[in-house]
């Protein structure tokens, strides 16, 4: 049973940081992509960051170059998403998701989400 659990979410103030965790079960996570999303109120899920299989080829949306950092660990199965400088328009449900074979694919699995609020 493939599951897909975040973690780290929470309340913020404007420019300050967080850290979001992915903890993978149920399949191979090493041969797997995996990237992180956003769904925002009234608005479609986006694309926030992405990471190949061996963590070596990244890709951010424009809005969180710079900001964000995507990483994994492998051998813990798990991907992390840094998040600093964050901004009233990163509030959202952000989602884990493993891609497979590509980081460009859409997400064959997806987790429950975690909420981020930014607001002073």
């Amino acid at each position: 049973q493939v599951q897909l659990v975040e973690s780290g979410g929470g309340l913020v103030q404007p420019g300050g940081s967080l850290r979001l965790s992915c903890a993978a079960s149920g399949f191979t996570f090493s041969s797997y992509a995996m990237s992180w999303y956003r769904q925002a109120p009234g608005k479609e899920r986006e694309l926030v960051a992405a990471i190949s299989s061996g963590g070596s080829t990244t890709r951010y949306a424009d809005t969180v170059k710079g900001r964000f950092t995507i990483s994994r660990d492998n051998a813990k199965n798990l991907v992390y998403l840094q998040m600093n400088s964050l901004e009233p328009e990163d509030t959202a449900v952000y989602y884990c998701g493993a891609n497979g074979i590509s980081l460009y694919l859409t997400p064959r699995y997806w987790g429950q989400g975690t909420q981020v609020t930014v607001s002073s």
